[in-house]
C-alpha cells in the first residue's frame, strides 16, 4: 500500500485521490436500488460518507428537497430540520430522523415521491430496511 507523505512533504510520486482514499480506507459508497412499490417503480441512491448516509428516493431524476436528522445525547428522538423543498411535506424529515434512530449516523434523505400516503411511505421504508439488512455495509 503506498503511503501519504506527512503534511509539508513532498511525495516521491504524485498521489491520486483515489489511492488517497483507498489509502485512508474507503470513505464513500454508493448503492442505488430500486423497488415496485404498489405498481410504482421507486429509485433509491444511497451513497454512505465517513459518519454519515445521503438517501435519495424517487420516481425520475428530480431533487426537491433535503432534509438531515441527527442523534443528539439530549433527546431520544433525533433533531432534524428542513434544508430546503416545500416545509408542509415532512416525509424527508421523518424518513431521515427514523433511519438516524437506526444508525446512530447523521442522515440527509431526499423524498422525492408525489405519493405521501402513509401506507405507501411504509412501503418505502421497508424497501429501505430490507435493502439495509442485505447490504449492511453500504448504509
Amino acid at each position: 500500500m503506498e503511503e501519504l507523505p506527512e503534511p509539508g512533504e513532498e511525495a516521491a510520486e504524485p498521489v491520486s485521490a483515489a489511492s488517497a482514499v483507498a489509502a485512508e480506507g474507503e470513505r464513500i459508497s454508493v448503492h442505488n436500488f430500486c423497488g415496485r412499490l404498489s405498481e410504482q417503480l421507486v429509485h433509491f441512491h444511497a451513497m454512505r460518507l465517513r459518519d454519515s448516509l445521503f438517501l435519495w428516493v424517487g420516481e425520475g431524476p428530480q431533487l426537491g428537497n433535503l432534509a438531515v436528522a441527527m442523534c443528539t445525547p439530549r433527546d431520544s428522538i433525533p433533531a432534524s430540520t428542513l434544508l430546503f423543498g416545500d416545509s408542509s411535506n415532512s416525509t424527508s424529515n421523518s424518513l431521515a430522523q427514523k433511519l438516524a434512530s437506526k444508525t446512530k449516523k447523521q442522515i440527509f434523505v431526499s423524498y422525492n415521491i408525489k405519493n405521501t400516503d402513509s401506507s405507501f411511505i411504509l412501503l418505502v421504508e421497508n424497501r429501505i430496511k430490507e435493502e439495509m439488512t442485505i447490504f449492511p455495509d453500504k448504509f
